[in-house]
């Protein structure tokens, strides 16, 4: 989520590569993610672009006041 803040817009497989992670990990906590409406897909041509929902930015700010 924090990526997500810091640089909206981002497809799965920039998301991975940012994280060193795997494509398919990514992109099942994506559609949990967008599920819980924290995160919005917006179609862009060949990719879907991913970026924090309200939703997510509020519960973000939040988590941020627990540290």
């Amino acid at each position: 989520m924090e990526l997500l803040d810091r640089s909206p817009d981002l497809s799965v497989f920039e998301i991975s590569d940012l994280l060193s992670v795997n494509f398919k990990t990514i992109s099942e906590h994506l559609r949990r993610l967008t599920h819980a409406e924290l995160v919005l897909k917006r179609n862009m041509a060949r990719e879907v672009e991913h970026a924090l929902s309200p939703r997510g930015k509020v519960i973000l700010k939040f988590l941020r006041t627990l540290e």
